[in-house]
């Protein structure tokens, strides 16, 4: 339902002034505006409209913008234009936090509401693969040890890298820089493997080859998922989700002999397993009045519990405990510290 918006200007924060060098007006309003990953997106959109169907406020407006874009447009100030929520398949960067508070941004609260695993997935017309995580490593990084030299990765067949896997072409569709996802790929994928070869020194490695080889699809996983329909020699690289979702079409990969299976990623077993965040201004609470009611559905056991709506869509519910706390710390409005990070 739409509603005119009121006349109640937002309060701008000192600090956002003396940044901005002007006082930040805007108008208050009913309809929440949300921005970031993704992967959380899917299980924001069921909330938004949820939301918008049982209360007296309009439909929150939610865009896809990748985990590293939302959180710059979250981070860009206080006030109309500029977001009250921005989703995350990832931690906040201590980089990032600062950039809020340079802008104003002063006053956010972290919200976590469940665990995801990045999958490694083809058209289900193919017989499943394991990888180990050192094979899936070799595949996508721009440089790989040869003869225990650094090289540009010379590998365009999966038999290359290893006798024991399949004699087919390496083509790989996965999001790009600015993704959560992607963020999340390189921690648990890359610096893991690379830290423990020789040739890196010891060093982590995340550089992604760029030889044509890796194809940047985009923030949106759902453009993946139809390419390797097309594509069916592909693979592709996003959130368990959109797997969970399309369990006739897509046939994941078992990374070090573990299943991309709910149990593993809940357990941790799963070696690619990250938590899914989301982050609130309460700068915007008073001048956007729906704001924590919307948080509050969002944290309720209907929708991140056991059985809860969410997991049907693929989230993976977080331990009892863990959602209790979370819960608490949306009810104190918990204010996130870069030292927390």
């Amino acid at each position: 339902m739409n509603r005119m918006l009121k006349s109640r200007a937002f309060k701008t924060t000192a600090i956002a002034a003396a940044v901005m060098g002007v006082a930040t007006v805007a108008h208050a309003r009913d309809q929440i505006r949300i921005v970031g990953s993704s992967t959380v997106y899917p299980f924001a959109s069921y909330v938004t409209e949820e939301f918008g169907a049982v209360t007296e406020y309009p439909t929150p407006v939610i865009e896809s913008t990748g985990s590293g874009g939302g959180i710059r447009l979250f981070c860009n100030g206080v006030g109309e234009g500029t977001p009250d929520i921005s989703n995350s398949s990832r931690r906040i960067k201590v980089s990032e936090l600062e950039r809020c508070i340079e802008n104003g941004v002063t006053d956010v609260t972290e919200v976590k509401i469940g665990s995801d695993g990045i999958v490694f997935a083809q058209s289900s017309t193919n017989e499943a693969m394991e990888l180990t995580l050192e094979q899936l490593f070799l595949a996508v990084a721009a440089k790989v040890p040869v003869d225990g030299e650094l090289v540009d990765n010379p590998y365009t067949n999966w038999s290359e890298i290893d006798a024991s896997l399949p004699d087919r072409e390496i083509s790989i569709y996965g999001p790009p820089s600015t993704s959560g996802t992607r963020d999340a790929f390189e921690e648990l994928a890359m610096e893991v493997p690379s830290e423990e070869m020789e040739a890196y020194g010891g060093e982590a490695y995340t550089e992604i080859r760029s030889d044509g080889v890796y194809i940047d699809a985009g923030e949106n996983d759902n453009l993946i998922v139809q390419r390797l329909s097309e594509d069916t020699d592909a693979f592709g690289i996003f959130g368990y989700s959109f797997l969970a979702e399309n369990p006739n079409a897509l046939v994941g990969t078992a990374i070090d002999g573990v299943e991309p299976e709910p149990e593993a990623i809940s357990a941790g077993d799963y070696p690619i397993a990250r938590s899914l965040f989301f982050y609130v201004k309460n700068q915007h609470a008073e001048a956007v009045p729906p704001l924590y009611d919307y948080v509050d559905m969002f944290v309720s056991e209907t929708m991140i519990g056991e059985g809860g709506y969410l997991g049907d869509l693929g989230l993976i519910p977080l331990p009892e405990a863990e959602r209790e706390q979370t819960r608490q710390k949306v009810a104190d409005r918990a204010k996130l510290q870069v030292s927390d990070l």
